[in-house]
């Protein structure tokens, strides 16, 4: 009889423990943990890193007249729908609560816009032109942008890169003492820089930066369904780009197909915001 109690019990208590667990899960998209890769490389020097190559890219649009000034209006835009997206952006990582942000804007025809570790956003006005952007869909690109920093891409390339490094450091040794070829070669990856600009995201970082830059939006108060009609838009402006498996990112309509399956995770986030 004591034992028959004591499972009741146990059982009881197991059930109480999953519906509080249930009743404190996070609301929103679930991507998993970051990549162990990040570990490898600090996050202070890919933010220095990021700082001098963001100001270097400023500089150069400056000196070509390109850089769009404070009082533009398509700056003023993308820095308002900036303020509002930033501050649910420490919830994925804490050290974005201490990012100097910037948001600034390029004149350039390239479809494209980035946020570099430690908060350097920069739109070019091409994908605004080009895609006729809203402010919806502005905001699903920047979310995206921003989540590529938020959850450490360029850092955990960089500590894959690393890794390659030190393979190569040890390989290089073992191939010069045991086969004569010199250790200059194997060792030159571990000297290779890396452009943070220049660095190419996989599919799983990219379908990744899709959910929780439509969690952003969705939290900031912009319609998270924007990031369909903004594949819809980047697929017609892509119409040549190759398949999924020729590419590192995910095709038009398998993003497409993932943001909608999301979308019961957002939508209550953004009704919310709107109240």
């Amino acid at each position: 009889m004591a034992m028959v109690l004591f499972r009741r019990y146990a059982l009881a208590a197991l059930i109480g423990a999953m519906a509080c667990a249930a009743a404190w899960a996070r609301e929103g998209v679930d991507v998993g943990e970051r990549s162990v890769f990040v570990g490898a490389v600090s996050a202070e020097s890919v933010e220095q890193q990021a700082q001098v190559q963001y100001r270097q890219t400023l500089k150069a649009a400056a000196d070509q007249q390109a850089l769009g000034p404070s009082d533009n209006a398509q700056v003023r835009r993308l820095r308002a729908i900036a303020k509002k997206i930033i501050p649910f952006t420490e919830e994925w990582n804490l050290r974005a609560k201490q990012w100097q942000w910037e948001v600034n804007l390029i004149g350039s025809n390239q479809i494209n816009a980035f946020c570099m570790p430690g908060g350097k956003i920069v739109f070019y006005t091409g994908i605004l032109k080009t895609l006729q952007l809203s402010d919806d869909e502005v905001a699903i690109v920047m979310g995206h942008e921003i989540a590529h920093a938020l959850r450490e891409h360029a850092r955990e390339q960089m500590g894959k890169s690393t890794a390659t490094a030190v393979g190569a450091r040890i390989g290089g040794a073992l191939l010069s003492g045991w086969l004569g070829i010199d250790p200059r070669i194997t060792d030159s990856v571990a000297r290779a820089g890396a452009n943070l600009l220049t660095l190419q995201f996989g599919r799983e970082d990219e379908t990744e930066a899709d959910l929780v830059g439509m969690e952003l939006a969705a939290r900031a108060g912009f319609d998270p369904r924007a990031g369909i009609s903004l594949w819809q838009k980047m697929g017609a402006a892509n119409k040549n780009a190759p398949p999924q498996w020729l590419s590192t990112h995910p095709s038009d309509s398998n993003r497409i197909a993932v943001m909608e399956a999301n979308l019961p995770k957002v939508m209550p986030l953004y009704e919310r915001a709107l109240r």
